[in-house]
């Protein structure tokens, strides 16, 4: 049996490596991997979509979109956490990728913080339909996650979230490898 989670301490806040589906976590925000029209298409959008409820889109609509590097919220409608931080990732090929990526994951952190928020969970943002690498996802996420922590967070749980064994096993290796 493979060890399907994974924890440390990291200045006060717990990271934790998962594998299993984000919709099912019981955290105060889960994080959707979007696109810049914020529209809940296939992969985590659409396991959101689908388990959340029309209320989710509802509220992507009136924002409208977001730029990629960014991040915004909603409420989570049906699903276990009350939030849903949409942040858009890069697509493969469009140029500056890895800058885009790191910025996505930072912004998904500082809005959970800008709102109070204890617990978020991640996806592997970026590497379904937008194409991006799981292993520079999993070395750029974790970089990402750690600085983030350095500074100061009222964040008490961190959950990057891998839907199957084989990202699971990519994230767990780079947090082996530490961070740099």
């Amino acid at each position: 049996m493979v060890d399907t989670k994974v924890s440390i301490k990291m200045n006060g806040t717990f990271l934790e490596l998962a594998q299993g589906d984000i919709t099912e976590l019981e955290v105060d925000a889960i994080v959707n991997a979007a696109n810049e029209e914020l529209k809940l298409g296939s992969g985590v959008a659409g396991a959101i979509r689908e388990k959340g409820g029309p209320s989710v889109q509802q509220e992507c609509d009136r924002i409208g979109g977001t730029p990629v590097g960014t991040a915004v919220i909603t409420g989570a409608g049906d699903l276990k956490a009350q939030h849903v931080i949409h942040s858009v990732g890069p697509e493969m090929g469009e140029g500056d990728e890895d800058r885009k990526l790191a910025s996505a994951v930072r912004s998904s952190l500082a809005v959970a913080d800008r709102h109070g928020l204890k617990s978020i969970a991640l996806p592997a943002i970026s590497t379904g339909v937008f194409g991006f690498p799981m292993d520079r996802c999993a070395r750029i996420t974790l970089t990402e996650i750690h600085r983030y922590l350095q500074g100061g967070t009222k964040l008490e749980r961190v959950v990057v979230t891998l839907f199957d064994e084989e990202a699971f096993n990519t994230f767990r290796q780079e947090l082996r490898r530490g961070f740099r």
